[in-house]
């Protein structure tokens, strides 16, 4: 029930957002490309200005599954790292473990891959880590536990169940996915990181 529960929740906010969240959203929006309630299908008035760079920021963060305070800190990050702002924050977020779990093949979600992690089912250079916003370092290798090696889910994900729905593995990791290690080799670029957002509305919904 409660899988269900949160599978209507995401499909909800893929419709109001407009991007799938996760595979079994996407089937929703290709049903019902529009947004959720009675006045989904109606024709709706420009936005304001406000509105489109508060959606794109929402559709940022729903694609980290991350809290405010967490994006505002990544945010704050950014603009004090050298380079482009918008860029820098999402390059900042890619590099959450979580993220990356998802990107290696080894869930199907981010929520799957966050809970990898909080779990304690996946490694950071041999010690286990179960914070999801863990930053993961240039060179540092991601990998499975070896008694968690042997569940169902992560068997499944060693045998490529998950690429059906995931985009290409970035070239910025490195995977083993049959041995379910992958390695940062460097640092990712926002032209690489498969997200949907127009970073430039997000720095200044917070630059407002």
């Amino acid at each position: 029930m409660a899988n269900n529960t949160r599978a209507r929740r995401q499909a909800r906010l893929s419709r109001s957002l407009g991007i799938a969240l996760t595979p079994k959203a996407a089937k929703y929006l290709e049903r019902r490309p529009y947004g959720p309630g009675e006045h989904g299908r109606a024709r709706k008035k420009q936005d304001s200005d406000y509105a489109v760079r508060l959606r794109e920021k929402q559709r940022l963060r729903a694609q980290y599954g991350i809290r405010e305070a967490q994006m505002t800190r990544a945010f704050e990050e950014a603009k004090h790292t050298k380079g482009m702002t918008g860029e820098n924050l999402v390059e900042i977020l890619e590099t959450r473990l979580d993220a990356l779990v998802l990107r290696a093949g080894f869930a199907r979600t981010t929520a799957q891959a966050r809970q990898l992690v909080v779990h304690r089912h996946i490694m950071v250079d041999g010690a286990r880590v179960d914070r999801p916003s863990f930053r993961v370092a240039e060179g540092q290798l991601i990998h499975v536990h070896p008694r968690s090696q042997t569940m169902v889910p992560l068997q499944l994900a060693a045998a490529g169940a998950h690429r059906d729905v995931l985009p290409n593995v970035p070239a910025y990791l490195e995977v083993k996915l049959e041995s379910l290690q992958a390695r940062l080799v460097r640092k990712p670029k926002r032209v690489e990181v498969p997200v949907t957002c127009e970073e430039q509305l997000v720095v200044e919904f917070y630059s407002r």
